[in-house]
């Protein structure tokens, strides 16, 4: 299997499936707002635990 066919395969999975990329269960709202969580609490995280002074 050439890389050109591979991609071309993954391409029209990715077209088909969803509705054209437009899937319901992916709310950008609810994944930024957690993407968003996520980073403060690492950040949290690593202010938490720098105790090198």
């Amino acid at each position: 299997m050439s890389l050109t066919s591979t991609a071309h395969q993954l391409a029209t999975l990715a077209s088909e499936g969803g509705g054209g990329g437009n899937h319901e269960s992916l709310n950008p709202y609810l994944t930024g707002g957690g993407a968003l969580l996520a980073l403060l609490f690492l950040l949290w995280v690593t202010t938490r635990f720098n105790r090198d002074r």
